[in-house]
């Protein structure tokens, strides 16, 4: 029987930790080659001296991927990286849905991957709740689930889930204003969101007011956009009228900033310096060339889907991920959400998606 029949199996067995959550950084390559386990098993001796090459080449593996249209910058580069992760490894047959927005698409998709009979499935929902449904057919068909980014309505819709932090963006963004505007309990902060009604937005700017609040600092100004450029710019030029100073601005979404940033221009303010949302390299090369009010950035990982694939291929193998002692791929793992400044920007910007 084959390491991919037991982990069908396996997969539904495990949804009896269903509520059991691990929040790690994800780290899935190994960084030097261990000895192959002989074992009859076929799973990872993880943590331990002698555990398997977790990239050695294995049986096959038939990855279902589907994910939004790539409408957005972020979007965009998602599918780009999980193309090209799937490509590193000669056992992986990433199979690419057309990237969708519309809901009943995107579950015909993964009917045809169930009818298939895939090996995983790596699902970006274009709306969680929407594709919770045909998720759960999935598993219960023995097709392990990795759940990306937006998630399901119920836990045993997905093997693993792999998520950036929103709460962690507006720490690390309310963090970074506060260290700079240091004891000025005085100072104007204003942030331009994405749309408001998103749990998404909403966990951005709950983490942005309590990383204020550890400061002494609040929110005075604020305004919500659309993750676009032109609702970007129509909200940050409806901001700048509304408050004539202004010591520091957390923007959202580096996307929707093209257009705050032109506001910006246009209305001739330069007194307060600007925190960017989720990498682009456009913000990291205005970060490093000083040439804006942009000063930072907070990560929103462009690499979920690509970790979803990784992590497909070893729950597919029954491997575990390298660097843990656990013999099993954890069921969520939620990556960091780092600041980038002028400091650090070469670290990041070579992998940062174009707005």
């Amino acid at each position: 029987m084959s390491r991919i029949s037991k982990t069908r199996r396996g997969a539904v067995a495990l949804l009896s930790a269903a509520t059991l959550t691990l929040g790690l950084a994800a780290c899935t390559s190994n960084e030097a080659p261990a000895p192959e386990n002989t074992g009859s098993t076929g799973t990872t001796d993880a943590g331990t001296a002698g555990g398997n090459d977790n990239d050695a080449p294995g049986e096959k593996v038939v990855i279902g991927f589907s994910a939004p249209a790539a409408d957005h910058g972020w979007m965009g580069v998602i599918t780009k990286a999980a193309q090209a992760e799937a490509k590193k490894y000669s056992d992986v047959e990433l199979r690419l849905a057309e990237g969708t927005n519309d809901v009943s698409l995107q579950i015909s998709q993964i009917e045809g991957f169930i009818n298939d009979k895939v090996d995983a499935i790596v699902l970006l929902p274009f709306d969680g709740d929407a594709l919770t449904e045909i998720s759960l057919e999935a598993m219960k068909a023995g097709i392990p689930v990795i759940n990306v980014d937006r998630e399901f309505s119920s836990p045993f819709a997905a093997r693993t889930t792999v998520l950036g932090d929103n709460y962690g963006m507006g720490v690390s963004a309310g963090t970074y204003i506060c260290e700079q505007l240091g004891d000025n309990k005085d100072a104007v902060v204003a942030e331009i969101a994405g749309i408001d009604n998103l749990p998404l937005t909403q966990d951005r700017s709950k983490g942005f007011a309590d990383a204020l609040g550890d400061c002494g600092l609040k929110v005075a100004n604020r305004v919500a956009a659309d993750f676009t450029v032109a609702g970007g710019e129509t909200a940050a030029a409806n901001l700048l009228q509304a408050a004539p100073k202004i010591d520091a601005i957390w923007n959202h979404d580096d996307d929707q900033g093209v257009g705050v940033l032109s506001a910006i221009e246009a209305a001739n303010r330069d007194e307060f310096f600007m925190v960017g949302g989720a990498g682009s390299k456009n913000v990291m090369e205005h970060i490093k060339a000083g040439d804006s009010v942009l000063q930072a950035t907070v990560i929103y990982p462009s690499t979920q889907a690509a970790d979803g694939i990784r992590l497909a291929r070893l729950i597919a193998h029954n491997k575990s991920m390298s660097d843990l002692v656990s013999h099993t791929v954890p069921r969520t793992v939620q990556l960091f959400a780092p600041t980038v400044t002028k400091d650090n920007v070469d670290d990041f910007i070579n992998d940062a998606f174009e707005s």
